[in-house]
């Protein structure tokens, strides 16, 4: 029996599933590095309590981060994900406070995420509207609404049920862990495993063969924003629940270190090659490195310089690895 093949989706070889390979193992390699040396210079580092508490602050820019992969490797943008997380934390926080229902907090987390990642789609698939340019003036919306409606005020104390999602432990391991790797799995499975996976793949690397191959650009496009919008609702849930407050500016620091767990993880800023797992060692090894800036008593006005700095040695090593893999 043979099997047809569409010769419009990448195949395996299409996908470079060598160099990727090399470029996880790269990284893996990298964190084993960057976690002797802390070993090295402080011993409790391997402490069970500590390397907990390092992949759990990992897990929030992760789920960030996820969202905004599959935006990228899908030929866009996103630059909303930190306002959008902003407003996300600000509404579910009143809501839970006005009702003191948690679930209440989550519809509205959720539905707020998914309503801006439905409006940045429509902006850029129907308006035609550059995706840089409009989630960026998003950015502002989401997060001029976000400061309307605290009107300066900080939301905080919220039940136990619900702070269990941020300070939870299940089976000895803190909850935002295992909601970050339940996340990771759905989007490796998705991405590696599903025809539509493949087709975003095939969007950002070459949108005119997506759409001559009879792809759905346009509502592909607009789920992946989508994505990305409930990535960033959940992500609020995880933040306000582990502060257990709410403030307009919760997510301003969250954007530009998870645009650069992206890049960190392999994912190409001009889409078509990357993934969801490479991000989440992106998301570990940029933790790491603040975990190590902080215990080498680097003054924390370098961390900016040392994130760019690291960003720019992976993208430069990511070359290197295409060009020798293409020799």
């Amino acid at each position: 029996m043979t099997t047809m093949v569409n010769p419009a989706l990448p195949s395996r070889s299409a996908q470079q599933l060598a160099p990727g390979t090399l470029a996880i193992l790269v990284r893996l390699g990298l964190i084993a590095a960057i976690a002797v040396m802390l070993a090295v210079v402080s011993p409790g580092f391997v402490a069970a309590d500590n390397l907990l508490n390092i992949l759990r602050q990992a897990s929030l820019l992760f789920l960030v981060a996820s969202g905004l992969t599959l935006v990228i490797i899908g030929g866009g943008l996103d630059l909303s994900v930190g306002a959008n997380l902003t407003l996300c934390a600000c509404l579910s926080a009143a809501a839970i406070k006005s009702t003191g229902q948690p679930v209440a907090g989550v519809v509205v987390a959720l539905g707020c995420g998914a309503l801006v990642g439905l409006t940045n789609g429509v902006l850029i698939n129907r308006l035609k509207i550059p995706a840089f340019l409009a989630t960026f003036g998003m950015l502002w919306v989401a997060q001029g609404i976000a400061y309307w409606f605290m009107a300066g005020q900080v939301v905080y104390g919220f039940p136990p049920a619900f702070r269990f999602f941020g300070g939870g432990f299940w089976l000895g391991i803190p909850v935002p862990i295992w909601v970050m790797s339940m996340v990771g799995a759905c989007g490796l499975v998705f991405m590696s495993r599903t025809t539509m996976g493949r087709e975003v793949y095939l969007m950002g690397a070459n949108e005119a063969a997506a759409v001559l191959s009879g792809i759905p650009v346009g509502r592909r496009r607009v789920l992946l924003y989508v994505v990305s919008g409930l990535m960033a609702g959940l992500a609020a849930l995880i933040y306000v629940a582990r502060l257990n407050a709410a403030e307009p500016g919760i997510g301003e620091p969250l954007l530009l270190p998870a645009i650069a767990a992206v890049l960190v993880g392999g994912t190409s800023l001009f889409g078509g090659s990357g993934g969801v797992f490479g991000t989440l060692l992106g998301a570990i090894i940029l933790t790491l490195i603040v975990n190590a800036l902080n215990l080498l008593n680097v003054s924390a006005t370098w961390h900016p310089f040392v994130t760019g700095a690291i960003v720019l040695v992976a993208m430069l090593a990511d070359a290197a690895v295409n060009r020798g893999a293409r020799k």
